[in-house]
């Protein structure tokens, strides 16, 4: 007779379906987590579901000052208090490829925990380029060598320590808030090399304090801590003779904030060949991709960030 084996779980088990999700949703933000170094400096604000596509921050305006004595007996005309507003818009994002069983079963690379790999390290830099690009709109900018404009820098427009206190000056004017107690600036391969001779800079090895050292971090100059990103901003030939610019931004507690409905983290969706019932009818397809439910980012305190353009080879 026939062993019909009916109590084996396995993994295509439709009851094990979770755990094999959790796993690869734990894939997915083990290979993020190095990822996202533009994200972790800005304030998160969750958005309850069922309550729209956009989230707006209002924030009340500093009443000015007033040296103008009191007359007896007469208060004057008080001041009117302003507020301001700032939207958040939620969108969604994400992507995915195809399989075929023949290409798994024939390729020696091709499975569905590479692929995992894959889409993980293209969510994080998806969410990270949308965090990034906002931080790029920010008005404050200081140009390397003197300079005016972008297109008028030259590779010869190097990055320096100077270039940093002025960033700074900029935010302490504004009474922007720092990170403890310096500022944070976020900084590419490029310009963290012409920074390593400085004798301004102190590696991240030879701290001596035990502050919170930010996943990127390699140092401090100035009462500015350096995170290094390799998806940093730069704008391709957009500077003088089609050189290429670096953008810095140095940024202040609050500067800017995201929200979403499920937390900052894309997830992993795996659909097994088959899975697609008649719409697969032969079990040939599958699929991998990563999915990010709703996402928004802005500056809500633009005189919180500056960025400083400076040319790079």
């Amino acid at each position: 007779m026939a062993y019909t084996n009916t109590d084996t779980n396995m993994t295509g088990s439709s009851g094990l379906s979770a755990g094999m999700q959790e796993y690869y949703n734990r894939q997915l933000l083990e290979d993020m987590e190095p990822l996202l170094v533009h994200l972790q400096f800005g304030t998160e604000y969750r958005m309850p579901p069922n309550n729209g596509l956009s989230m707006q921050l209002r924030k009340v305006l500093p009443v000015e000052t007033n040296t103008t004595a009191l007359t007896e007996g007469n208060p004057g005309d008080g001041t009117m208090v302003a507020e301001t507003e700032v939207t958040m818009q939620l969108e969604q994002y994400g992507d995915y490829a195809r399989y075929s069983d023949k290409l798994l079963l024939a390729h020696l690379d091709a499975n569905v925990l590479n692929s995992v790999k894959l889409f993980a390290d293209a969510g994080a830099r998806s969410i990270d380029a949308l965090v990034r690009d906002e931080l790029a709109t920010c008005a404050n900018v200081i140009y390397a060598g003197g300079k005016t404009a972008r297109n008028a820098l030259t590779t010869a427009d190097k990055m320096t320590s100077n270039l940093l206190l002025d960033a700074v000056k900029v935010l302490k004017k504004n009474n922007a808030r720092r990170f403890g107690s310096d500022y944070v600036a976020i900084i590419g391969p490029d310009v963290w090399r012409d920074f390593w001779d400085d004798d301004r800079f102190t590696k991240v090895t030879q701290y001596q304090d035990r502050e919170k050292v930010y996943s990127g971090e390699v140092g401090r100059i100035g009462g500015v801590r350096l995170v290094e990103s390799t998806e940093a901003k730069v704008f391709e030939g957009a500077g003088a003779s089609g050189a290429d610019v670096a953008s810095v931004i140095v940024l202040g507690q609050g500067a800017y904030a995201y929200t979403s409905w499920k937390g900052a983290n894309p997830r992993v969706i795996v659909k097994p060949a088959g899975s697609a019932g008649t719409g697969d009818p032969l079990d040939q397809i599958s699929t991998v991709g990563w999915k990010m439910d709703g996402f928004g980012v802005k500056l809500i305190q633009p005189e919180y960030a500056v960025r400083i353009e400076c040319g790079i080879k």
